[in-house]
Parts: structure tokens; C-alpha cells; sequence
């Protein structure tokens, strides 16, 4: 049996940076560091932030003084004025490629496009997007929810970094469509594009995808729903705890991905607890 790990599995550079931000941010003013919602979407990670001494919180207003850092996805417009007028530290963590998103919207919206936001809009990255739109914005997930839409004179369109290229490029051209006029973004990340390539051309040459990251993380997300398009023998897991013997049985070969929040130590220890499980059943 053999384990083919992808070879962009593991953090990308934008949660890198958040990561050693925080840590940083932690050593150096010690007492009442916090973060609005969890810097990056891996539990672990969050974890060793808390036992370093970052506390996280629901809002600004739940902060009554000390550093506050902005996670990796971005914070709201309105939040980040508000951490300012209370005169808290700012540690901005936010990814460069998020913050060339936010940019890319405001103009849009500036020069009056109704802007379209390819992306989850319950995400905290989508929230923090749209709320840099000056103007008319709109959230779709899919093609299927412009089905009864009428159109419009001018459609900008910016996609959250994590979304895959496939989706981006079916709403944009379903809006060219039905606009007069449009102007498309790809604000999609390098690395979540690269490691949904990974994914897909690896799903093609084994009999089982191990899809590691946090469950409630985006691009992680993504990427087991392109492995399962092409492989149903696809399986999202956070922790090695959740490997299943059962998932192995038969299998000649096991492909590992990795989202672009997942450590590399999370991405070893569940390596390496498949082939524990895969080295007792051929003993067995």
C-alpha cells in the first residue's frame, strides 16, 4: 500500500503569515491580545494561540482595551473603524491576496458596477468583502442562484480567495449574458488554485483521498468536494482520530491533500496514522 502526499499540502504563505503574527503579537504585549472570531480555520492552531495567551472574541465591543488582531480572512469595514475609535492596538493579519479582493470591490463599486461576490456569504471572509463595497453588492454561491436574475447595465464580479476557478468562470460568463457591460476580478489565491489542481489530478491515480483541514474551513471544504467529483472513496478529516480502517481496506494506493490552513505537523501525524492502520490490517 502505498501513501502519495500532494505536494502543496499545508499552510499557504497568507495563514503562515497570520500564524506568526499572532505568536509574535503574543510575546511581545503578553496580556489581552484577542482576535474577532478564530484567526484561521484550524482548531488546532487556535488552540496553541489560546494556551499563548490569545483570547478569541465574538466583537469589538466585547474589548475593552489591548491588542486586537485581524484575522487572516479580513474584518468588516465598520469593525476595523470601530477598533480604531476605541484606540486598541491593530495587528493586521489580514492575507494580502484578501486584501487585493477588498481592493478590487471598492473600485467596482465606486464606478457603480453592481458588484457580485462569488463565495459562501455566511463566511466570514464574504462579510468582510462585501462590507468594502460602496454601492449595490450581492453574494451568489453558484450559477443556479442568477437563474431568474434579470441582469443589469454594468456587473463587476471579485471571487473569495478560496472558491474554485470552475465556479468563478461559470458565473461570469452566465453574467456576460445578461449584463451590457462586465468586469471580472480573479481574486482566487495561487495556492488554493494550485492545490485544487493537485487534488483533482491526484484523485485520478489512487483508490482513496484523505482531504485534511479544519471542518470548518472553506478552501478544505473545497478541495474534498472536487476529490469526491471524481472519487466517491473521499474523506474529510481534522483529526487522526476520525481515520476510519474501514476507508483502506483493498486500497493499493492513498492520496493526501492538504488544505491551505492545515500545519504541516497536523498533515504528519495523520499521514502517519494511516499507515499504522494500513501496516495492522496487512499484518492482519
Amino acid at each position: 500500500m502505498e501513501v502519495i502526499l500532494a505536494k502543496h499540502a499545508g499552510v499557504c504563505f497568507g495563514v503562515q503569515r497570520a500564524i506568526d503574527m499572532a505568536f509574535k503579537a503574543a510575546r511581545r504585549y503578553r496580556n489581552h491580545v484577542y482576535t474577532i472570531g478564530s484567526l484561521i480555520h484550524n482548531p488546532q492552531v487556535v488552540e496553541q494561540l489560546r494556551e499563548a495567551g490569545v483570547t478569541v472574541k465574538e466583537g469589538i465591543d466585547d474589548i475593552a482595551a489591548g491588542t486586537v488582531i485581524f484575522r487572516s480572512h479580513g474584518v468588516p469595514f465598520h469593525l476595523a473603524e470601530r477598533a480604531r475609535e476605541k484606540g486598541l492596538r491593530i495587528v493586521d493579519a489580514t492575507c494580502p491576496f484578501v486584501k487585493r479582493a477588498h481592493k478590487f470591490a471598492r473600485i467596482l463599486g465606486r464606478k457603480g458596477y453592481l458588484v457580485i461576490l462569488v463565495g459562501d456569504k455566511s463566511h466570514p471572509e464574504v462579510k468582510s468583502l462585501k462590507s468594502y463595497v460602496e454601492g449595490e453588492a450581492m453574494v451568489v454561491s453558484s450559477p443556479m442562484e442568477l437563474a431568474d436574475w434579470a441582469g443589469g447595465e454594468k456587473v463587476g464580479v471579485v471571487a473569495q480567495t478560496t472558491q474554485s476557478l470552475e465556479n468563478f468562470r461559470e458565473i461570469v460568463a452566465l453574467c456576460l449574458e445578461k449584463a451590457r457591460e462586465i468586469r471580472a476580478y480573479n481574486t482566487i489565491c495561487d495556492a488554493t488554485a494550485l492545490r485544487q489542481e493537485e487534488a483533482l489530478d491526484l484523485a485520478h491515480k489512487v483508490d482513496c483521498m484523505i482531504v485534511i483541514g479544519g471542518h470548518n474551513s472553506a478552501n478544505t471544504k473545497r478541495l474534498a468536494e472536487i476529490c469526491r467529483r471524481i472519487l466517491g472513496d473521499s474523506h474529510h478529516v481534522e483529526r487522526v482520530e476520525e481515520l476510519n480502517p474501514s476507508w483502506f481496506r483493498g486500497k493499493e494506493r492513498i492520496g493526501v491533500v492538504g488544505g491551505a490552513s492545515t500545519p504541516s505537523w497536523v498533515i504528519e501525524e495523520i499521514t502517519e496514522g494511516i499507515r499504522r492502520i494500513t501496516s495492522h490490517g496487512s499484518q492482519g
